[in-house]
């Protein structure tokens, strides 16, 4: 009798496991499916309640995936083939020639990476990017912290010094070509009448060089200015004014207040500006196109010079050229984007 009524409880108790893991079972399939419906839903919702952002959006996506994508696909393909003029698909009256290039691998950063030519171009990229930021960075905070005082004709001086970021840069960069000419220039004007021999400003490579960078950086300190004006009028009134009252200095005053207010406009600055320095082709190009020689040539007028002057243009080596900027601006992006991090900032 105590045998029976034992097994009885146990199957009992067996039978109530089962229909509970039964139970469960199903509610938790149903717990699924109730979750990926209310994403559906709440997708669908944003879709109907954000159609018109939606709308709008598309079309920006659609041409930037034209523009920026397609050509950066056709890049990254072309640096990996043999392409050049000579075996790419071509027209020539009523005949059409076929392409035939092929595929080469990673023969054409091999190549370019174990050229000295590579190493000599990223030097003086660095060089320059290095030397047209920091003093650009330098000359913009200086005279951004002299237009948020308050004086006589502020508005005129803004507008002086704003106007080289309103001219197109190649109508300034041509200008002052004609300012840096040996012969006629207005500058070796001025040093002739001072009894100084004339300067050869554009022909001899460490003359070149200075140049380039003056011109850079007078083209960069109207951007540098208003953005660092900007982050200095946000900063707080009064903590200058609590500052001053204790008996800070205005070198401890522009240390502990005006710097620590700045630091998350100046990382943004510096990094547009050392991404714009690095590719700015205009300046290199149409003031001493690279020269004299090659001594003023970046890495991006190099990549030029490969698919449009070379003979016969080499579109795979100006691909490989383009794709190794592109490479070296991401890792700077992202070690720089580390850098902050671990300073606290949130980029």
């Amino acid at each position: 009798m105590a045998a029976h009524t034992s097994q009885s409880v146990a199957k009992a108790a067996g039978d109530d496991v089962e229909n509970d893991v039964a139970a469960r079972g199903p509610s938790r399939r149903t717990d699924s499916d109730s979750v990926g419906n209310v994403r559906r839903g709440g997708l669908r919702r944003a879709l109907a309640t954000h159609w018109y952002a939606w709308a709008m959006v598309a079309p920006v996506v659609l041409v930037l995936g034209v523009i920026i994508g397609w050509p950066l696909v056709r890049g990254v393909y072309l640096s990996l083939t043999d392409a050049n003029e000579r075996n790419v698909a071509r027209t020539i009256g009523a005949r059409h020639i076929e392409a035939s290039y092929e595929f080469v691998g990673l023969d054409n950063y091999t190549a370019v990476l174990g050229d000295p030519v590579f190493l000599q171009r990223l030097v003086w990229t660095v060089m320059w990017t290095v030397a047209c930021v920091s003093i650009t960075f330098t000359l913009g905070l200086v005279l951004a912290n002299m237009l948020n005082r308050d004086f006589r004709g502020r508005a005129a001086y803004r507008m002086a010094l704003i106007l080289p970021w309103a001219v197109p840069g190649f109508v300034s960069v041509f200008a002052w070509r004609f300012l840096f000419n040996r012969d006629n220039g207005i500058l070796n004007k001025i040093l002739d009448g001072g009894g100084i021999a004339a300067i050869p400003w554009l022909d001899d490579p460490t003359w070149a060089k200075f140049s380039v960078v003056a011109v850079n950086v007078w083209l960069g300190v109207p951007f540098m200015m208003v953005a660092l004006l900007g982050g200095l009028q946000s900063i707080p009134g009064e903590l200058y004014e609590a500052a001053e009252m204790d008996g800070a200095s205005a070198w401890q005053r522009f240390r502990h207040i005006t710097l620590p207010g700045l630091r998350a406009v100046s990382m943004t600055v510096i990094l547009l500006s050392t991404i714009w320095t690095f590719n700015m082709f205009p300046v290199i190009f149409l003031l001493t196109r690279g020269g004299p020689g090659d001594s003023t040539e970046i890495l991006v007028t190099q990549a030029f010079r490969e698919a449009f002057i070379a003979s016969p243009r080499d579109f795979a080596g100006s691909a490989t050229w383009g794709v190794l900027i592109l490479a070296l601006l991401m890792i700077f992006a992202l070690v720089y984007r580390r850098s902050l991090r671990k300073q606290g900032e949130v980029w």
